[in-house]
């Protein structure tokens, strides 16, 4: 594949993420985040098993993708634990 060809797909790939994020009804998004976590530890697997190809460049990449998808799932993870915390009801709060 073509430089040109995955830069495009990238682009392509990125305006239909946001435009289906946009969409997603309020109530749904601490489902997606925790689905996202999801993904990201996906693609944490995958992103060690380049970097430990053996291979400079795939190493490289494959560092980067492993610290970028760590802070992705932290983060997301963060952010679900904060979201759900806002509705834990405490033991002296009424029903």
């Amino acid at each position: 594949m073509s430089v040109t060809a995955a830069i495009i797909i990238f682009v392509l790939a990125l305006l239909v993420g946001l435009e289906v994020a946009a969409r997603v009804p309020a109530r749904l998004h601490t489902p997606l985040l925790s689905g996202s976590s999801a993904i990201s530890g996906t693609i944490l697997v995958g992103a060690i098993a380049i970097a430990a190809a053996g291979d400079s460049w795939g190493a490289t990449a494959g560092l980067a993708a492993v610290t970028a998808a760590t802070a992705n799932v932290v983060g997301g993870l963060l952010v679900t634990d904060r979201m759900l915390r806002m509705f834990d009801r405490r033991k002296g709060d009424r029903p």
